[in-house]
């Protein structure tokens, strides 16, 4: 019987299993992979404390630090499916692979997923050109031509991002009208960097070891379209991972876990949720981290008042 399971190893799960060892709570941390989406991110600058740093690296330091902590053990390459209540007030956590561990409380980092436009090329040139997150990555394209593919607040933000940076900016918009905020349209219409074709659906990302450019389908001309590009912004939503605790935990209508911004506790006693997985309202990785810390502060008090 563990005090605590930590399901995920990005920047939030590592945070908790940091705080957790050296409370010394005794945690289980569960993660297929560390890094979280940052993992895809050739040169991340925004990462306190590191001028600029790859998200290969940034996965390495992530799991060095944790591995560091004697107080806690890891379970990586595989994932928690399902989380369920068991008996008493503890908690059954069961991974891909059919493993069952019980804790007396869960601290749900798992994230979200970026949805994807699922076309040829997409994968293959993911961090490297192919980018999801604005805020983390319209730096390295100054001076650039770049597209970004929403019609959404997420994609009009994406081109309010990268107005400081990039030279030329495509908005491309599948439907024939947006559906962002009217406010900000009118704002980002009146810069002479952006262009909005409408009616478009990206068929190809064009490319070998770096982005070149898209393939588009001109739905009004009813003909296939290139256009020359240094990098592609996939700004059309993303969804949390949030499925294991579904049943047990309220979600808002994104699937996101709500929590107690102030502890971070969910609507089911003994079960936390921070970062991207969260109703958190920024989706940022020292966010995330500082989140997750405070989440295990709480756990420990949790705790200790229970015992």
């Amino acid at each position: 019987m563990y005090d605590l399971i930590i399901v995920g190893g990005g920047p939030a799960g590592v945070a908790a299993g940091v705080y957790a060892a050296r409370k010394k709570i005794k945690t289980l941390l569960i993660a297929k992979e560390f890094g979280g989406q940052s993992l895809a991110s050739a040169d991340i600058q925004n990462w306190i404390g590191a001028k600029s740093i790859s998200g290969f690296d940034l996965a390495k330091n992530l799991e060095e630090h944790l591995r560091a902590q004697e107080e806690i053990e890891i379970l990586d390459g595989d994932f928690v499916a399902k989380v369920e209540k068991s008996k008493g007030k503890s908690f059954k956590a069961v991974t891909e692979s059919g493993k069952n561990f019980e804790a007396k409380t869960v601290l749900v980092c798992s994230g979200s997923h970026h949805k994807k436009l699922g076309v040829p090329g997409e994968d293959k040139l993911n961090g490297r050109g192919v980018v999801y997150c604005s805020t983390c990555d319209a730096p390295l394209f100054g001076g650039k031509t770049v597209a970004v593919v929403g019609a959404g607040n997420a994609g009009l933000e994406a081109v309010r991002d990268l107005f400081a940076y990039a030279d030329k900016i495509y908005l491309l918009v599948r439907g024939d009208a947006m559906k962002g905020d009217p406010v900000t349209l009118e704002e980002i219409k009146a810069n002479p960097k952006l262009e909005i074709k409408y009616q478009v659906e990206v068929r190809e990302i064009l490319g070998e070891q770096l982005v070149t450019g898209v393939r588009y389908l001109d739905k009004a001309k009813n003909q296939t379209e290139e256009l020359k590009l240094d990098g592609v912004f996939v700004e059309i939503g993303s969804a949390p991972n949030s499925d294991l605790v579904k049943d047990l935990v309220e979600l808002d209508e994104r699937g996101q876990i709500i929590v107690d911004h102030k502890t971070q506790m969910t609507s089911f006693s003994g079960i936390w949720a921070a970062g991207d997985v969260s109703d958190v309202l920024y989706k940022q990785n020292n966010i995330s981290a500082g989140d997750a810390v405070k989440a295990v502060l709480n756990i420990y008090d949790h705790l200790n008042k229970n015992k």
